[in-house]
C-alpha cells in the first residue's frame, strides 16, 4: 500500500508547501526545513481528505514532525487499514498497558476500531518515552496476534515503546504434574 500511495502524498505534499519533490526525504523536518506551520499542516490534512479520501485525525496531525511521518499517518488513515481490522471475523481481546511519566492506563476489552484509536489516541498524548505493552488473549489465532501488530507497529515511530504479545497461560490455570 505504502508504495503506491506515497507518490501521490508526495505531489501533494509538494504542491502544498511549495517545494520540489525530490527535497520530500522521510527525514525532513515539515516545520524546520520545509517552513509549514499549522495552517499549513491543516491544509495538507484537508487535502488529504478531498483529494485521497484520507482521513487523519487532528491529533495526529497535531505530532506530524517529519515528511516520513506524514507519510505513515496517510497510510494510517488508509481505508484498507480499517477494512482490514473490521474483516477479522470476531474482535480480538486485549489488554492494553499504557505507562508514562503521568500515570498509567490499563484497557481490557475487544480490540474494535473504536477502542485502538482511543489507545492510539492515549499513546500519541503520553508521548516519547511512554511504554504500550499489548496483550492479546492467549486463545488468540496467529492472524489475529499478527493483526494487532500491524495495527500499531506505526505508533512506535510516534515515540512511544510498542510492545504486543500474546498471554501466557498463568500457573494457576495450568494443570499440575501431581494430578
Amino acid at each position: 500500500m505504502q508504495a503506491a500511495l506515497e507518490p501521490r502524498v508526495r505531489c501533494l505534499v509538494a504542491d502544498t508547501l511549495g517545494v520540489g519533490i525530490d527535497e520530500l526525504a522521510p527525514d525532513v523536518s515539515l516545520t524546520d526545513e520545509l517552513a509549514a506551520d499549522s495552517l499549513d499542516l491543516a491544509e495538507l490534512a484537508a487535502r488529504l481528505e478531498a483529494e485521497l479520501g484520507l482521513v487523519v485525525p487532528e491529533r495526529v496531525v497535531a505530532h506530524l514532525r517529519t515528511y516520513g511521518d506524514l507519510v505513515r499517518a496517510a497510510i494510517a488513515a488508509a481505508p484498507e487499514r480499517g477494512a482490514t481490522l473490521a474483516c477479522i471475523d470476531t474482535p480480538v481481546p486485549i489488554r492494553a498497558r499504557l505507562v508514562s511519566p503521568h500515570g498509567e492506563l490499563l484497557h481490557a476489552e475487544l480490540l474494535t476500531p473504536y477502542v485502538a484509536e482511543t489507545i492510539v489516541d492515549q499513546a500519541l498524548r503520553a508521548g516519547r518515552g511512554a511504554r504500550l505493552e499489548i496483550t492479546v488473549a492467549e486463545d488468540a489465532s496467529d492472524v489475529q496476534l499478527a493483526h494487532v501488530r500491524t495495527e500499531f507497529a506505526w505508533l512506535a515511530e510516534q515515540g512511544p515503546v510498542v510492545a504486543i504479545a500474546r498471554a501466557q497461560r498463568s500457573e494457576s490455570r495450568r494443570p499440575s504434574a501431581a494430578a
